[in-house]
């Protein structure tokens, strides 16, 4: 049996940029913040990599589009897991990833023991900040209200 590729229509996914992070954007799921789960996708550009960072909690990913590449922190490509590439590991050493040269859509899925849910490093792996569960439950606020409010306008009746 042959299959046929199936491309990743991301049209109806409400990205938004995470503060001023660059190079990819992130959608949010679900975030259970009583039980410490946070899942996401991210939509990475083509041929770059963020920032140098950690997981600080257990997490599984999944790769939709594109190839996922990790990087080590000296920027040595360390790893690529192609399109349907599944992993599921405990909190990390630090590391950098990005999408390959069609860019990639990679979904997440966190459990944490904590608020904490990535530590974030500079150039010199000074450790700079941390994101948790309550950045990712302000952006799915952000979302479900802006979707609300494109949901609204598309059903108003138009007037003259």
């Amino acid at each position: 049996m042959t299959t046929t590729p199936i491309l990743f229509d991301d049209r109806n996914i409400n990205w938004q940029p995470l503060g001023e992070f660059k190079h990819f954007m992130v959608a949010v799921y679900h975030v259970d913040e009583a039980r410490k789960i946070v899942d996401f996708i991210i939509k990475y550009e083509p041929n770059e990599r963020i920032v140098t960072h950690r997981h600080l909690a257990q997490t599984s990913t999944l790769v939709i589009q594109g190839e996922h590449r990790i990087y080590e922190p000296n920027g040595e490509l360390k790893e690529v897991r192609p399109v349907g590439g599944y992993t599921s590991s405990a909190p990390a050493e630090p590391h950098s990833e990005g999408g390959g040269a069609e860019g990639a859509v990679i979904f997440y899925s966190l459990r944490a023991d904590d608020e904490r849910l990535f530590e974030l490093y500079d150039d010199e792996m000074n450790s700079i900040s941390t994101l948790g569960i309550a950045d990712f439950a302000g952006l799915l606020t952000s979302a479900s209200n802006s979707s609300a409010g494109r949901s609204s306008a598309a059903t108003r009746p138009a007037t003259s």
